[in-house]
């Protein structure tokens, strides 16, 4: 199970999940950042220092920000 990044990071973009993360799953889209679910080590590091609170586990979506499961999957599949 992958972290996945919710609409908090929409326009917002800090980076700070970027530099933290130890196998370099996080990609920067057109308006926010995704989190790869094939290569996250489920470690958590993204999720202590995102300013925005816009991080979580998978399992642990808030339900209004359900959809950006599907989004965060769907960006790289798109590739």
């Amino acid at each position: 199970m992958a972290f996945v990044i919710t609409s908090p990071c929409i326009n917002e973009k800090s980076g700070e999940c970027v530099e933290v993360c130890p196998v370099d799953c996080i990609e920067e889209g057109k308006d926010m950042f995704y989190i790869d679910p094939d290569i996250c080590i489920d470690c958590g590091a993204c999720e202590a220092v995102c300013p925005v609170e816009a991080i979580y586990m998978e399992d642990e979506v808030p339900e209004e920000e359900e959809k950006f499961i599907g989004l965060n999957a769907k960006f790289f599949e798109e590739g």
